[in-house]
């Protein structure tokens, strides 16, 4: 059957989603129309398709026992000189996006991976782009902000174009994904999971 490449993330929703997807590509990443805005949960890992029933059912576990959480995003960071990437910051929501990856690496679960760096959410605006148009995406992007309830994350696999492609939606407590309509105050309180 052969491998595939998988990712699992928390995507950004509209409208802001495609803003920064649209940001990116203007900013000369040549990668930012085949990845969804999003934030990471699992990195690109490369399984055995023939796991892919066990990987579902693990992420469909982990999705039951989270709950909807509020996310906002502001201003940027970079992680240069260590890694080429200018992101924008999760403010409010990376003490459940670090809870969730916890839980998708599990070791008594089939994505068990050591990750490359300490984990830090984040949503990627520029990678491995010339340095003057990485310090743009770190100046123009520094008062962006965004705010909406995650409710759900998803499985990705990495096409042979290099397109990620959505593959299952994991709504958390099993309840069917949605996400409020944009501006829409977010009136629960912050939670952890």
């Amino acid at each position: 059957m052969g491998t595939v490449t998988l990712g699992v993330s928390i995507a950004v929703p509209e409208p802001y989603g495609s803003l920064l997807q649209e940001r990116r590509a203007g900013f000369g990443d040549p990668a930012a129309h085949g990845i969804p805005t999003h934030v990471t949960l699992l990195p690109p890992t490369e399984v055995d398709a023939e796991a892919l029933p066990a990987i579902e059912a693990h992420l469909a576990a982990v999705a039951a026992a989270g709950r909807p959480f509020p996310m906002r995003l502001f201003g940027t960071g970079t992680f240069r000189p260590l890694s080429p990437v200018v992101f924008v910051q999760v403010v409010e929501g990376a003490a459940a996006c670090s809870w969730l990856q916890k839980r998708v690496r599990d070791a008594s679960g089939p994505l068990v991976r050591e990750l490359q760096f300490p984990y830090h959410p984040h949503v990627t605006v520029a990678h491995g782009i010339a340095e003057e148009a990485m310090d743009r995406a770190y100046e123009e992007l520094s008062e962006y902000e965004a705010a909406w309830t995650c409710a759900s994350f998803a499985l990705y696999e990495q096409g042979a174009d290099g397109v990620w492609r959505k593959l299952h939606e994991y709504a958390f407590g099993g309840d069917v994904a949605a996400v409020p309509a944009q501006g829409s105050p977010v009136d629960e309180p912050a939670t952890t999971l």
